[in-house]
């Protein structure tokens, strides 16, 4: 039984539909649960249902009236709407299913560049201030506090945690571009962070990141002043021999994803013990190279309670490939819940959704979550209506 059923969602859209209507059709849907964005970064959104289709949030924003004594050097920045409504208060109190918290991390680059010493920098020292870094105890201390902030002052059901570590080098910034032709191996190389907070936490650990930065640099520079580009098929199997081959590398990665596992248990270790938290260890494809951004699928698990894994893959037996395999790395399913997508890039037809859910359901999945309310058209969310019907106690 998928006793989780949820769908993500925004403030704005919730507040722009009405906080009673929009309840009222999240719960003829079939769902149970309602996951409300309550820190988030910067985006250009298409609504479909809306008269206003195109949407800018705010950069980097909390959409709940935080406690600013709870914060030392990194604090949060309040979303202008706040002042006027606190959405996320009024659906706890309006509601009658349990109001998860959706609080992405790490990923602000209002507060990076508030706090450049604190991002995660390159081999150059390079500064990628869309990312703060986890291994920075400052960093760490404003994850904590947000997490306790509002699971303390609301009365949420938990929170689902977004961008607890090292984002990829490619991140979808604004405008990102380059005339090479990218490869795994130079995007990974490029997300490295060799900061002073990493440098020294990993060194703590025996590791030469003295050597390990120097040989990052010198490969990229030779790289990149070179006239050959790698084929993708070619530089992944050059990767996976650097990562193999390589001691410092492969100790240095093992070490990032130790930091991200910390900084969870912290996060779980501040927020009562009634309460769910949950980790979306990755939007990369597929759910397995969550590694490289500092997050192991075992320990997160075991260190949060709950994983919400994305399965955001074109076609519903890749989408079930996807969960078998982190199914095998948990060791079962314990606490695992998956996202989907019943639309366009991925699912497109109430067939396909109902065969996602169904698989998953039979394979032991503890719940599902749908993405999104605001960018799903009508049709769509009748998907949902048709997959979870045999689901509904």
């Amino acid at each position: 039984m998928l006793n989780y059923r949820s769908i993500y969602t925004y403030p704005w859209d919730l507040a722009e539909r009405g906080i009673d209507d929009s309840l009222a059709e999240i719960r003829d849907l079939g769902l149970n649960a309602l996951t409300v964005s309550a820190s988030y970064h910067a985006g250009k959104f298409l609504r479909p249902r809306s008269s206003s289709p195109v949407y800018f949030p705010e950069d980097g924003t909390v959409y709940f009236r935080h406690d600013p004594s709870r914060y030392g050097r990194i604090a949060p920045i309040p979303n202008s709407m706040v002042a006027e409504r606190d959405i996320l208060g009024e659906v706890v109190q309006s509601s009658d299913i349990a109001v998860h918290a959706w609080l992405v991390l790490l990923h602000n680059t209002p507060l990076g560049l508030q706090n450049l010493t604190e991002c995660v920098a390159n081999a150059f020292g390079d500064r990628y201030i869309y990312n703060l870094c986890p291994s920075s105890s400052y960093v760490r201390e404003f994850a904590v506090n947000l997490a306790a902030d509002v699971t303390t002052n609301y009365p949420v059901a938990g929170i689902t945690l977004e961008s607890p570590g090292f984002a990829s080098f490619y991140h979808g910034f604004h405008h990102e571009f380059n005339l090479l032709q990218p490869n795994r191996w130079l995007e990974n190389l490029l997300g490295l962070c060799f900061c002073k907070n990493c440098r020294e936490g990993a060194g703590r650990k025996g590791i030469d990141t003295s050597r390990l930065k120097a040989q990052t640099r010198k490969w990229i520079a030779d790289y990149l002043n070179g006239e050959v580009d790698y084929p993708e098929d070619m530089a992944e199997s050059f990767w996976l021999a650097d990562v193999v081959t390589d001691r410092e590398l492969s100790e240095f990665l093992n070490w990032r994803c130790q930091v991200v596992t910390s900084l969870v248990a912290e996060v779980r270790s501040v927020v009562a013990n009634h309460l769910s938290v949950a980790v979306i260890p990755s939007v990369g494809r597929p759910t397995a190279n969550a590694w490289f951004e500092g997050s192991h699928l075992a320990d997160l698990q075991q260190a949060a309670g709950a994983l919400e894994i994305c399965l955001y893959e074109p076609t519903w037996k890749r989408v079930v490939a996807d969960f078998v395999d982190v199914r095998r790395r948990l060791g079962g399913t314990k606490g695992l819940r998956c996202i989907i997508r019943p639309s366009s890039p991925d699912l497109n037809s109430a067939s396909e959704v109902k065969q996602v859910v169904s698989s998953i359901a039979a394979l032991g999945a503890e719940g599902i979550s749908f993405y999104n309310w605001g960018f799903l058209r009508q049709h769509n969310l009748q998907y949902i209506v048709e997959a979870l019907h045999e689901y509904i106690p």
